[in-house]
């Protein structure tokens, strides 16, 4: 198939243009289906011209890459199946400045009012490796980063960055059956600058709210499994600002996670009409701490949630109702090896010494380094995407990266940690009030 879409860029080429739906030619060591460079030396000069070049209704996974620059386009992704991934996160930029209440101003509905805007019948989109960034500034009102709406699921941002000036940045928007992931993102914007609908799982990435409102919201509105979880995430924002609040029914899980000395002492609050709320106020935490001591409000309640689960029960196979496994699932798209299983930071079972990862995009071949060093030696080079790590030593900490092997060079992994050992119980907090 790839060898087909190559020739049929060439003769296109020799006839002086490329037909749509075919794939802009790739170097060899490049996975990818279509390459944009702002220069134009692909023949896709913008993200926009890439994503319109995959056929309709298309149903096989599409990788875009995106070459390094700032591309200050609005992109509208209406086929499934995509990956849109970025040459490097910081230096490849999705820019453009829009105000929610300008657009609507002249346009009927939301579509068009991001920087990102995913259609009603996109499913598998991935997003990873890049910046996303609304740079309206001035009036922080609703300027979204991304925002999908109708029955736009199964979408998964993957270590990147979204910001915005405004409220409701990252706005992924299907009530009724979104399921979307988050894993290894930066987030920053005002109110509400991350509020997920449906079903949502957030692990290892970072917060930054601008305002003194709210930093999260979740809509579960339409069934009480409904949830938004956020794992092994680090919160921040400017002095004062509050974790969240309860403006429609929902239900929000926190775990192993920190929150830095500025947040304020308010727990996730109502700011709906009450009437509304079919199930009451939910909000679960276990094991989070506060840089400066901890307050009441968080300390762990897990266990009064819906089915007591454990924390070790929370991952995104639990949050999604086994609809879907995407750390199990997802394609490899990003640069280096991504997705650990078990998370950074995880305490496992000693007995559970099965190391799993999603592979970097260009990988020919695997270098595990496994051990309990900081820097843990060379233990094996190998295609599969699972290490089996023999006994484990009780109350250990291993430490484990993955480098992939590709036609360009050794691409290394970044570094991620567990500890062996059941989980105890915490500690009594320091408690502020």
């Amino acid at each position: 198939m790839r060898a087909a879409a190559a020739l049929a860029a060439m003769l296109a080429a020799a006839c002086g243009g490329r037909p749509a739906g075919t794939a802009a030619p790739a170097q060899p060591s490049e996975r990818a289906d279509y390459v944009v460079a702002a220069d134009g030396s692909t023949g896709y000069p913008t993200v926009q011209s890439a994503l319109d070049a995959i056929p309709e209704g298309n149903q096989t996974h599409r990788i875009v890459l995106v070459r390094n620059g700032t591309y200050r386009e609005k992109v509208y992704v209406t086929k499934s199946h995509v990956s849109i991934v970025g040459e490097d996160r910081e230096r490849t930029r999705i820019v453009f400045a829009e105000l929610r209440k300008n657009w609507r101003a002249s346009h009927p509905d939301d579509w068009g009012a991001a920087v990102v805007n995913v259609g009603p019948e996109v499913t598998d989109l991935t997003i990873g490796n890049l910046t996303v960034h609304n740079d309206y500034g001035g009036d922080h009102d609703h300027q979204f980063a991304i925002r999908s709406s109708g029955n736009a699921t199964r979408i998964a941002l993957l270590s990147a960055n979204f910001y915005a000036e405004g409220g409701d940045t990252v706005s992924l928007w299907n009530s009724v059956s979104g399921l979307t992931y988050y894993a290894d993102c930066a987030f920053s914007g005002w109110v509400d600058y991350v509020c997920p609908r449906g079903w949502a799982y957030i692990t290892g990435s970072r917060f930054f709210g601008h305002n003194l409102t709210a930093s999260i919201w979740h809509d579960g509105s339409k069934d009480p499994d409904q949830k938004l979880v956020v794992r092994r995430s680090y919160f921040d924002g400017a002095p004062g600002f509050p974790l969240g609040r309860h403006n429609r029914d929902g239900s929000i899980y926190l775990l192993d996670s920190v929150f830095s000395a500025r947040m304020a002492d308010r727990p996730i609050y109502l700011a709906g009409d009450p009437a509304t709320f079919q199930w009451g106020l939910r909000s679960f935490f276990a094991n989070d701490r506060r840089e400066g001591g901890d307050y009441a409000w968080f300390a762990d309640n897990l266990e009064t949630a819906p089915g007591a689960p454990r924390p070790e029960d929370v991952t995104p196979a639990w949050t999604f109702g086994g609809r879907w496994d995407p750390e199990a699932t997802l394609p490899a798209v990003l640069p280096a090896a991504a997705l650990p299983r078990p998370e950074s930071g995880a305490r496992i079972d000693p007995r559970a010494s099965t190391l799993r990862w999603t592979p970097g995009r260009n990988a020919r071949a695997q270098r595990i380094h496994f051990g309990t060093e900081e820097d843990p030696p060379l233990r094996a080079t190998q295609a599969a995407s699972t290490y089996e790590t023999g006994p484990l030593r009780d109350g250990a900490t291993y430490h484990w990266r993955v480098d992939a092997v590709t036609g360009a060079g050794i691409v290394r992994g970044p570094a991620w940690t567990f500890v062996a050992g059941a989980r105890e119980t915490p500690p009594r907090k320091e408690t502020r009030r």
